[in-house]
């Protein structure tokens, strides 16, 4: 099977997990009173395609992470972080937001699936493996933000009707939000440490501005889990702060390798 056809089925099966989670929740459906698990099945089999694109575009020539492949991965790291939270927590929701952008990404890489190779480096590949799982797991805690920021202004607005009572309890998204937190720093604190070694190559590279940003992110995230025990952060500020932390992040490392790789390259006529 060619990574094109591998790319469009899994584009198409999760286009379709995400028309019908979003029926489901349009109609007001509890994640409680339906489990969603043809749509769960449905996702799961778009991760083996996208998997098979990955192995052919990526594991088989590994390249140097450009652009569209690593949107690829990240994308791929969402989805099965979410297909195996699923399993223990009500948030196949989240795919409303998850499998249509994992769909953009599969498209842009089947359309873009030129590789660079790089010299063999254990250090390099380990520092892209630990960001590429800090930047998924700080992604969708990123999203649970976002709908704990929904469902908050609907409960402000007293407006708890509709699709609001289709999702899950305001203290589960938080609770889940800042596990993911954790976990996203941990694996945040070793990227950035993996990435000591690599340093003048980053330097070489004109990538500081990658590293600086990326630090910038720890502090904020390690400063919200301070300030959530320490001071009991919740809600909005919580929120906020999230966002502010996955912001620097996603600016630091897609932001740059987008104007870097894709603006730069099309204004020199590549």
């Amino acid at each position: 099977m060619s990574f094109t056809t591998s790319g469009m089925v899994a584009s198409l099966l999760y286009l379709i997990a995400a028309i019908g989670l979003g029926r489901l929740l349009a109609q007001g459906i509890s994640c409680f009173d339906h489990h969603r698990n043809g749509l769960k099945l449905i996702g799961a089999a778009g991760i083996l395609f996208h998997t098979h694109l990955l192995t052919i575009l990526v594991v088989e020539q590994w390249v140097n992470l450009g652009f569209f492949h690593a949107l690829s991965i990240t994308s791929w790291l969402l989805v099965l972080l979410l297909e195996i939270t699923w399993i223990f927590r009500p948030v196949g929701n989240l795919g409303i937001i998850i499998f249509p952008v994992a769909t953009v990404t599969v498209l842009l890489q089947i359309a873009n699936p030129e590789a660079v190779r790089h010299a063999a480096s254990t250090a390099l590949d380990a520092h892209i493996l630990l960001s590429m799982l800090a930047y998924s797991l700080l992604g969708v805690a990123a999203l649970q933000a976002i709908l704990l920021a929904i469902q908050e202004k609907h409960l402000r607005n007293k407006q708890p009707g509709g699709f609001i009572r289709a999702l899950p309890p305001m203290i589960e998204v938080e609770h889940l939000m800042f596990q993911l937190i954790r976990a996203g720093l941990v694996m945040l604190t070793l990227a950035l440490l993996s990435a000591i070694p690599l340093v003048e190559d980053m330097f070489a590279q004109q990538r500081a501005h990658t590293a600086l940003l990326s630090i910038i992110s720890w502090m904020v995230f390690a400063a919200l889990l301070w300030g959530r025990r320490r001071h009991g952060w919740r809600g909005r500020t919580a929120v906020r702060w999230t966002l502010s932390g996955f912001a620097a992040l996603f600016l630091g490392y897609f932001g740059s390798r987008f104007v870097v790789e894709i603006l730069l390259s099309t204004a020199t006529g590549g």
